[in-house]
């Protein structure tokens, strides 16, 4: 494999080539040479304008539907979603068939993804088939691989249980990740509690559903003195929360979904089911605080909240569609879109590439001569409407087709291979 990517924008803080234009010369997945005017010698040839690279983009969070679920999505096909959105990585739910609460569970996703250009990290359960009942052998499943435990899509709602969780993954400095829902507040809801609910019939879901969860897994943070990544938070208080937690030192962290960065519940005046997500886009002053917690750090990282669904559960009456839209293809342009005069496009990458990984604990990749490549080759500035033959995810649930994005993903490259967006 030989790659010649010419006069492209570096960013990477790390590398003594951040901010330059250079050229980048790979060969057989190293990156043999950086340098001004690097000779192809009829070599594979990527010369675009406003080209940039940098390190190999990480997505914390994807539903990977494989084992089990294989007709909404698989390991094939995620991986292509993921390399189509620029991301070299993904952190994997545990929410398959069988649930990912044991070390064979790891150990399949693990061996089934070796050699892919796409890494695949998973994320094992905290609790038994993700029920909330009994908690997982984690350090059983950390040592085989496991990079942090979550019950996914199921929020932990017994207290004890994420106590417990939380003082488990502390003797080998693990992470545990909640999706703050409180059910017994939000039964039965099917969009953002509001106006537009009400105008609409509908059972909201209210703020109170994901404050009361954050307010709860705060206080057990400080309790334990352990680790928290807070996934995708949605609403204007949990934002402050969390800017105050870390105010205090408790060793927190937050992630907000794309599309919640983008759109308010407004949209879902049309009933385009593709919308009903988790958790629900909220009001303009969430999405404000939202975009605002992001610009000065509060939340750390923007997730694709990637969950494909197959036609049968979506293309339904509102109320009986499931929660979820696939993401890995949109999220950079969509992020890039609506974040464009809040964050440069260093700050952008930097959430995308250095904090995910420091989260985790994954090393992040170097961009100097000698080191293995895993890179995201981008325009941060070309607009490009977004089709069906962009989809590369076997499902096709998602609210974007025919919308305008900022920031077009040329290519990426990782464990000696490359993939390269047709035009």
């Amino acid at each position: 494999m030989q790659l010649l990517i010419k006069k492209a924008t570096i960013i990477h803080p790390d590398s003594p080539h951040h901010g330059q234009q250079v050229d980048l010369l790979i060969k057989d997945g190293i990156i043999a040479k950086i340098g001004k005017r690097v000779a192809s010698d009829g070599i594979q040839t990527l010369d675009a304008k406003g080209i940039h690279v940098s390190a190999g983009w990480l997505d914390v969070g994807v539903q990977v539907c494989d084992p089990g679920y294989e007709h909404r999505e698989d390991l094939e096909t995620v991986a292509a979603a993921a390399m189509a959105g620029g991301f070299t990585g993904i952190a994997t739910q545990p929410n398959t068939s069988p649930t990912v609460h044991s070390k064979s569970q790891v150990l399949y996703l693990k061996n089934n993804t070796l050699g892919r250009l796409v890494d695949f990290h998973p994320m094992a359960a905290v609790s038994l088939d993700c029920e909330g009942k009994d908690i997982t052998e984690m350090i059983d499943m950390y040592h085989s691989g496991a990079v942090a435990f979550t019950d996914g899509k199921n929020s932990i709602q017994d207290n004890g249980m994420m106590m417990r969780a939380l003082q488990y993954v502390k003797t080998f400095d693990g992470l545990v990740i909640n999706h703050p829902h409180d059910k017994s507040v939000s039964s039965g809801g099917q969009i953002h509690e509001s106006i537009v609910s009400t105008s609409l019939g509908m059972k909201g879901i209210p703020n109170l559903a994901e404050d009361l969860m954050v307010v709860r897994d705060l206080y057990l943070v400080e309790y334990t003195d352990s680790r928290l990544h807070i996934a995708n938070i949605s609403t204007a208080y949990a934002v402050d929360l969390v800017r105050k937690a870390k105010k205090k030192g408790l060793k927190v962290t937050a992630s907000v979904a794309a599309l919640n960065l983008a759109y308010t519940d407004e949209v879902l005046y049309n009933f385009d089911s593709n919308f009903k997500v988790l958790p629900p886009l909220r009001e303009k002053n969430d999405q404000r605080e939202l975009q605002k917690g992001v610009a000065d750090g509060t939340i750390d990282f923007v997730s694709s909240n990637h969950v494909p669904w197959h036609e049968e559960s979506k293309v339904l009456e509102f109320s009986y569609a499931d929660y979820g839209a696939i993401g890995l293809e949109t999220a950079f342009g969509l992020t890039r879109n609506t974040l464009d005069k809040k964050l440069t496009i260093n700050q952008l990458i930097e959430k995308l590439t250095i904090a995910p990984r420091k989260i985790l604990n994954i090393d992040l990749p170097e961009i100097k001569e000698g080191a293995m490549a895993n890179l995201t080759i981008f325009q941060p500035d070309e607009e490009w409407t977004f089709t069906k033959k962009d989809i590369f995810s076997k499902s096709k649930n998602t609210p974007l087709i025919g919308k305008t994005l900022k920031g077009r993903v040329l290519g990426v490259v990782n464990q000696k291979q490359v993939f390269i967006r047709k035009k």
